[in-house]
């Protein structure tokens, strides 16, 4: 792999013991995603989507295969490991924000710089406010979150991914409990992002993500049922 945040899935299984046995939530997955892709994982329900995204983040094992991603073989990596990887190569958006609701905005992005320590501590507080700005809610860096539209969490917690400036962004139905028009502002931030060279992996039913995007995998039961650009179908 020569570039450093090409995405490589190599028959990856992922399975989860059940009263039945196990279930099988990815089946034999394997595919790549070059540098500066803007994917769409699509599919119905239960199809794997969220628990592919979640082993390409790190936060999730596969139960066999590999997967490598910004420049590390995840499974070779200890939990402290991943962490660090984590924060040093990965944005995270989530449907339900996960911001913390104690602290105001700017601390939650700060809050990412400093779990991860690679942005100076002078530039920290700047970059943050900055970051606000650039994603349009300057002006509510000292709310919290709870006082925030649904959007405008939305648009914290995209500032929180991009506290450290990865090269991947990760995000899973980011524009779930949005309406339409905020939605479509939304996507706008993640098409800027692919734009400025980031390689973005959404995880999504909405079809208006899949209209932007510049590639679509579409799971069914935990398998590539069609695919396009580097994707490797399975047999």
């Amino acid at each position: 792999m020569t570039m450093k945040n090409v995405i490589r899935v190599d028959d990856v299984v992922k399975t989860y013991p059940v009263a039945a046995g196990e279930f099988v939530a990815v089946d034999h997955v394997s595919l790549e995603i070059p540098e500066g892709d803007f994917v769409a994982i699509v599919g119905r329900s239960g199809s794997g989507k969220t628990t592919l995204l979640n082993m390409l983040a790190g936060i999730d094992r596969p139960t066999s295969g590999t997967i490598h991603a910004a420049g590390a073989e995840l499974g070779s990596l200890s939990e402290s490991g991943l962490a660090a990887w984590r924060g040093d190569n990965v944005g995270l958006v989530f449907q339900f924000f996960q911001l913390l609701p104690t602290l105001t905005v700017v601390e939650n992005v700060l809050l990412a710089m400093d779990f991860v320590k690679k942005i100076p501590v002078s530039e920290r507080n700047d970059r943050a406010h900055m970051l606000l700005d650039r994603v349009g809610i300057g002006a509510q860096a000292d709310k919290l979150p709870s006082t925030l539209s649904g959007g405008q969490q939305q648009r914290a917690a995209i500032a929180r991914a991009l506290a450290n400036d990865p090269p991947l962004i990760l995000a899973d139905e980011p524009t779930g409990n949005l309406d339409s028009q905020t939605a479509d502002a939304v996507l706008s931030l993640f098409t800027e992002l692919n734009n400025e060279g980031r390689t973005v992996v959404v995880v999504t039913h909405e079809r208006d993500i899949q209209a932007i995007t510049k590639t679509q995998i579409t799971l069914q039961d935990g398998r590539i049922f069609a695919s396009d650009a580097m994707t490797v179908v399975q047999p």
